[in-house]
């Protein structure tokens, strides 16, 4: 048989981007082609339904290889990260057991957060550790990072692993700033950093200056902001210690990124090519010795903030997608969050899901196998270039006013970082942007008040919500004594699901569920739609839905709702037939319950004429409604 060979699609012309584009403003009928396919980005610009080769003819991003410099696309010719897990338990023991239990379940790096970091203790956390294959992660109080440096570097001496020990020391100075608001000098900040490179001069793959931008992802930043502070910190330790006479390579060497990774998923794939890229340009203005120190050794964390107590199972989606983002992107270490973090310690099985996200991203997925499968795409190039002049701008605006511990010390970067996250959940109030089963979707019979544990972030709404005094927050550095809150000057932490969450814990607590009834009457595809969108609504406080297939009259309607103790009628019909049934409802109901209209009708302010004040539809702010029904409602 012969050899045939047919090119696809050779029947076909090629379609010009002009050819589509006046065939897609032919499909809108009028509507502008800007406002109804074109996306305009919380970083500051706009991303097209579409891109094509010309899109990216001139990015200087494409002149470069897996491995190759500015490390766009990864700083190894291959995609293999690694697996951590952090480590939760205060006795070394206990946490050194723990330890090799999930090294041996698929992690080959681990995490430690250490309270006295005495010789003893490192070496029993670090007891049956493969060094040689095992990278192995430290948290301690700053104060104490020294300490904790020496102990580390003695044992690795006795055990002759110093030159093949990977790990880090998350020596950050600037935890107090963020979490309490307070300032710190300069001066001191130095002179323990230049003690600490001393100490791990031997021990050429600890990382021990810590960047640890996924605090500004879990207070709700922006990505262009998370990306231009974390260039920023890393910057400022190249300064201070350079000009404290450290070499610029060594500098470099000890830096490490840890940054956070929400659900948008292209735009933090390109966060992480383009922090690359910029680093790499940043260091190079230092002049090290060698190009390879302008590698960035980064782990990503997944989101807390989007994280949420009700319909805790859809962390698991949010998570699977952040931990595949940082993947594809080439990050060198990722810690999955698991998704029962918010309301309670993570136990053996939430833990083992979090392991698992990873391990099918590579065993079944096989995203290993491939360096920076994204390169090349026209979209995901166009983000990464895009996202980078937007981080760059505020980069360059914050080495402009002095700094990054300028900005930090004058609050600058604090304020910044929570005027975003209040637009966040001002967004999130009027469904800008959704937590699917917490404000969209809501499992309306959920009940989650009793399994939330002292300590854990849905705590404090759990105490507003019953009168009782929320627990102590843990001290910001992991060291013991007294440290002052000063609150307009230290980052947000409320998850962005906290507001939705607090008024279905007040439901929980109260003496009375409200019960909310559909009066569905009239059109019955508008009835059922503005059921379903009503019943999502009232189903966000956690009040009891009565839903109805359908009444013939007004007068049925009202009569089932009170005989079903409605504490709200909705009346869900079409916008014309309104005006007809809305009056007529709200004369039978006769303030015996709380009458809603579901939507925006023409007629409304004919109606609102006629007493009718509650109107419920695509732009209201729904959690602002809602606390006004809690506040008429609810009975402690």
């Amino acid at each position: 048989m012969a050899d045939i060979k047919e090119k696809l699609f050779s029947q076909f012309p090629p379609v010009s981007y002009e050819t589509w584009r006046a065939k897609v403003d032919a499909d809108l009928k009028g509507v502008p082609f800007e406002k109804k396919l074109v996306w305009r980005t919380n970083e500051g610009f706009s991303v097209q339904p579409m891109y094509q080769r010309a899109d990216i003819e001139d990015f200087k991003t494409l002149n470069s290889l897996p491995g190759e410099y500015p490390y766009v696309r990864g700083t190894r010719d291959n995609n293999r990260w690694l697996t951590r897990q952090e480590i939760l338990a205060e006795d070394p023991a206990e946490a050194n057991a723990k330890a090799v239990e999930v090294l041996q379940k698929g992690a080959d790096s681990v995490g430690f957060k250490v309270g006295e970091p005495t010789r003893e203790n490192v070496a029993r956390l670090l007891e049956g550790i493969d060094l040689e294959k095992v990278e192995v992660n430290f948290t301690c109080c700053p104060r104490k990072a020294l300490d904790l440096a020496k102990a580390l570097v003695d044992i690795l001496k006795d055990r002759k692993a110093e030159k093949s020990f990977r790990g880090s020391i998350d020596f950050n100075p600037l935890r107090r700033v963020f979490r309490k608001g307070a300032e710190i000098p300069a001066e001191g900040v130095a002179e323990m950093a230049k003690q600490l490179l001393e100490v791990v001069k031997d021990v050429p793959e600890l990382r021990v200056l810590a960047v640890d931008s996924a605090v500004f992802n879990n207070a709700g930043a922006y990505i262009y902001q998370e990306l231009g502070y974390a260039l920023s910190w890393g910057a400022w330790w190249m300064t201070l210690l350079t000009e404290a006479g450290v070499d610029a390579g060594e500098v470099a060497r000890r830096i490490k990124f840890n940054m956070g990774v929400s659900s948008n998923y292209f735009m933090e794939l390109a966060k992480f090519r383009a922090a690359r890229m910029m680093w790499a340009q940043i260091v190079e203005q230092y002049k090290p010795a060698d190009k390879a120190d302008a590698k960035m050794m980064c782990h990503a964390v997944t989101s807390r903030f989007n994280q949420t107590l009700y319909d805790a199972y859809v962390n698991l989606l949010r998570s699977q997608t952040e931990s595949m983002s940082a993947a594809l992107a080439g990050v060198d270490s990722i810690t999955t969050t698991p998704f029962d973090a918010p309301y309670k310690t993570p136990d053996d099985f939430s833990e083992r899901i979090a392991r698992n996200q990873q391990l099918l991203l590579k065993e079944e997925s096989h995203l290993d196998k491939v360096a920076d499968p994204a390169g090349g795409s026209y979209y995901v190039e166009t983000l990464t270039v895009s996202l980078a002049k937007e981080a760059w701008k505020l980069f360059l605006e914050t080495e402009e006013k002095g700094g990054f511990l300028v900005c930090c010390n004058n609050a600058d970067v604090q304020k910044a970082v929570n005027a975003s996250c209040v637009k966040r959940h001002e967004d999130m109030a009027k469904r800008k942007e959704i937590l699917v089963g917490t404000n969209q979707f809501p499992n309306f019979n959920e009940f989650a008040a009793e399994k939330i544990e002292a300590g854990s972030s849905a705590s404090v709404e759990e105490c507003a919500v019953e009168g009782k005094e929320a627990p102590a927050e843990e001290h910001s550095c992991g060291c013991s004594g007294s440290c002052s809150v000063n609150p307009d000057r230290k980052l947000m932490t409320d998850r962005q699901a906290s507001d939705f969450e607090k008024l279905r814990l007040a439901t929980e607590a109260a003496s009375n569920r409200p019960k909310a009834f559909m009066l569905t009457i009239g059109n019955l595809a508008m009835r059922l739609a503005r059921a379903q969108f009503s019943s999502n609504f009232f189903g966000c406080a956690g009040y009891e839905i009565l839903d109805n297939i359908g009444f013939d009259t007004v007068e049925d309607g009202i009569k089932a709702a009170m005989e079903k103790g409605a504490d709200i009628v909705i009346l869900c019909s079409s916008d014309d037939e309104y005006a007809q049934y809305a009056p007529e409802a709200f004369k039978l109901l006769d303030g015996r319950a709380e009458f809603v209209v579901a939507g925006a009708p023409a007629c409304m302010d004919d109606l609102k004429a006629q007493g009718i004040e509650n109107f419920i539809h695509v732009r209201s702010n729904v959690l602002e409604t809602l606390r006004g029904f809690n506040a008429r409602l609810l009975k402690k």
